[in-house]
């Protein structure tokens, strides 16, 4: 599962499915296999989302930090 979290803006991304390289392998492995892959497609998405979360976060952050900076330099008259 990814995590993300506000507070401390971290997305992890998913772990990237193994496919064997062994066709027999696959087969016999096929059910576990592709629950690997939908359960990565399905984390892979909420990591995009995290991502979008976190980047709107930074960017109204920065708005602020430069708000305050405008009003340190109206205060020391720069």
């Amino acid at each position: 599962m990814v995590s993300c979290s506000t507070a401390s803006a971290s997305c992890n991304p998913p772990e990237r499915p193994w496919l064997p390289s062994d066709p027999a392998d696959v087969r016999a492995y096929a059910d576990l296999i592709r629950e690997d892959f939908e359960g990565y497609i399905s984390a892979v998405q909420e990591y995009f989302r995290c991502l979008d979360a976190e980047r709107a976060r930074a960017f109204s952050e920065a708005q602020e930090v430069s708000q305050d900076y405008g009003r340190f330099q109206s205060v020391i008259g720069h």
